[in-house]
């Protein structure tokens, strides 16, 4: 074990840029540390030696004092042990004056042979003692799904075998995406470990992974990387920005490490801690639970004790009697409820640190005010650039972005394609004055029934071109009040076509295969007189026209005799 030296690579928040926790990795002088853990299997001995490595991990951290979440990775056996086992990592965090909340503990392989009621057990008792859980090696162990549903684990980790892959294996895209819309559904935060290349960074990036880890960042260092801006930006994260913050996402894409103390702590030690070289924009004080007690504001505090005479007053005296109370806001609450804790605040203290707690009121980070109001304002400006400007409806990402999400789901779903008949001929018979108002009057019923119907989705791809993706059980509804009504520019009569695709199960993969299929089943709506509906599913020949008349149906006038 003395053998064992320790070396620390930090996760990146892909939104905020910033360094968010360092995980400590075992390095043995000799062999892996599978190997170590492989021969203290053998010996019976796997839970003693994976404790002992995470307090000597513990301890070598502490003299970097980075105030980060630690990363500890043990294994599903040491996660299901007995309480006892665990006091020398107890004894290691009393001794580096470190609580169980800062501390994330990666559980990994072998789960086999476990019951899975005991390791549940022991998953509950490592949440209860303060500890963060998180799952590591998705795709290369032997990890029961189930775990996924029934663990406290907030966090996932998808090995780097899983993703060495991107981006050119459809395959490898279609299982992130699903791992993205199941972290989405289920509040857990995804990390992609390993990644290496500009192409991957990219992939994770468009996907919605939100935190990342792997040598195109850093690697792997004896050191703790240091957490001041300059440290990392400089990296390879100089390559693509990351996207603005869709205005849909939640406050875990803004979260921050929180600097936390004791709730008796003395302003001593606040001020110790504020006027670091890495110095935070405030700290929160918590109790033994971890459960926020007060927040201090950097500037306001300093204002307060510093003076001739202010330190000698208030060096030693409760930090608590210049706190606030602190605002608080539950890990699952999206970014437009941050706005609206920040909007009641009182207005001198609307750029204090927004605090972080999750169900059981345990701090789990701070939202930084500037962070959230400059990615929701991005956001906005991104949305709004993507708008026709006619129609003021997204383009078709909306639709394929929402297509991609039912698929992941295996949510049953139709995909509708919109136009109008003979468009060119009415541009060129009333002018383009008279389409572009038909378009807006199109735009405008389209977004009437996206905000009074509940499943449905809606894009103007350009021109007179439409896109809706919806539940299955809202088409009908959707195609009687687009075809019912009698279209007209100035004193054209105008028709529609639309073709659908009725998608259940697992019947389609993607959005781009929708799309492929939709484009013959166009023509033939185009083919029916009249404002026409045509239906079709994945994988059949069968077309059912639902609305006008295919040419060989429509009656012929006998010629006047």
């Amino acid at each position: 074990m003395n053998q064992v030296r320790f070396a620390f690579q930090p996760l990146y928040s892909l939104h905020t840029g910033a360094v968010v926790a360092v995980e400590a990795l075992a390095r043995p002088s000799a062999g892996g540390v599978g190997e170590l853990l492989g021969a203290a299997l053998r010996r019976g001995r796997l839970v003693e030696v994976d404790v002992s490595l995470a307090a000597r991990a513990v301890r070598d951290e502490a003299p970097q004092a980075t105030l980060l979440p630690l990363h500890l990775n043990v294994t599903a056996l040491t996660a299901a042990a007995p309480e006892e086992a665990l006091h020398p990592l107890f004894d290691a965090l009393a001794e580096t004056s470190k609580r169980p909340h800062e501390i994330v503990l990666e559980v990994g392989p072998p789960f086999h042979g476990i019951p899975p009621t005991v390791l549940l057990a022991g998953l509950g008792r490592l949440d209860e003692l303060g500890f963060r859980i998180a799952f590591d090696g998705l795709g290369a162990g032997d990890l029961p799904l189930n775990l996924l549903a029934e663990a406290p684990a907030d966090m996932v980790k998808i090995d780097r075998t899983a993703l060495r892959r991107l981006p050119d294996d459809p395959a490898t895209v279609a299982l992130v995406e699903a791992l993205v819309h199941f972290a989405a559904r289920t509040n857990t935060r995804l990390v992609a470990t390993g990644i290496e290349t500009e192409a991957q960074l990219d992939i994770i990036r468009k996907l919605g992974i939100r935190i990342a880890q792997g040598h195109l960042f850093a690697p792997a260092r004896h050191e703790v990387i240091s957490t001041s801006t300059s440290a990392w930006v400089a990296g390879p994260l100089h390559g693509p920005a990351a996207p603005p913050v869709p205005t849909g996402a939640g406050v875990k894409d803004f979260l921050r490490p929180a600097t936390t103390l004791p709730a008796d702590a003395t302003c001593e030690q606040v001020r110790n801690v504020l006027i670091d070289q890495d110095a935070p924009t405030g700290v929160v004080g918590v109790d033994h639970r971890g459960r926020p007690q007060w927040s201090i504001d950097r500037n306001r505090f300093l204002l307060a004790v510093t003076g001739p005479f202010g330190h000698a007053l208030h060096a030693n005296r409760p930090a608590g009697r210049f706190g606030d109370a602190p605002h608080v806001i539950r890990d699952t609450a999206s970014a437009l409820e941050l706005l609206d804790v920040i909007v009641d605040a009182d207005w001198e203290r609307r750029g204090d640190d927004i605090v972080v707690v999750d169900r059981t009121g345990k701090c789990r980070g701070v939202v930084l005010v500037n962070e959230i109001v400059r990615g929701v304002a991005e956001a906005k400006i991104e949305e709004a650039a993507a708008l026709n400007p006619l129609t003021r409806l997204p383009g078709s990402d909306t639709v394929a972005r929402d297509v991609d999400r039912r698929i992941a789901a295996r949510q049953p779903l139709v995909v509708g394609w919109l136009d109008v008949d003979s468009f060119k001929n009415i541009n060129d018979t009333v002018g383009f004055a008279a389409g572009d108002d038909l378009i807006r009057a199109l735009g405008r019923k389209l977004s009437d029934l996206s905000a009074g119907l509940g499943g449905l989705t809606v894009s103007h791809v350009g021109g007179d071109d439409f896109l809706l993706a919806c539940d299955v059980d809202r088409i009908t509804t959707i195609a009687d009040r687009l075809l019912d009504v009698a279209w007209s520019a100035e004193h054209l009569a105008v028709t529609l076509s639309l073709a659908t695709l009725v998608c259940t199960g697992s019947s389609v993969r993607s959005y781009r295969e929708i799309s492929r299929l939709l484009a013959p089943l166009k023509k033939h709506a185009k083919d029916v007189t009249g404002s026409s509906w045509v239906n079709s599913w994945p994988g059949t020949d069968r077309i059912e026209v639902l609305r006008g008349m295919r040419p060989q149906d429509v009656p012929h006038q006998r010629p006047a005799s």
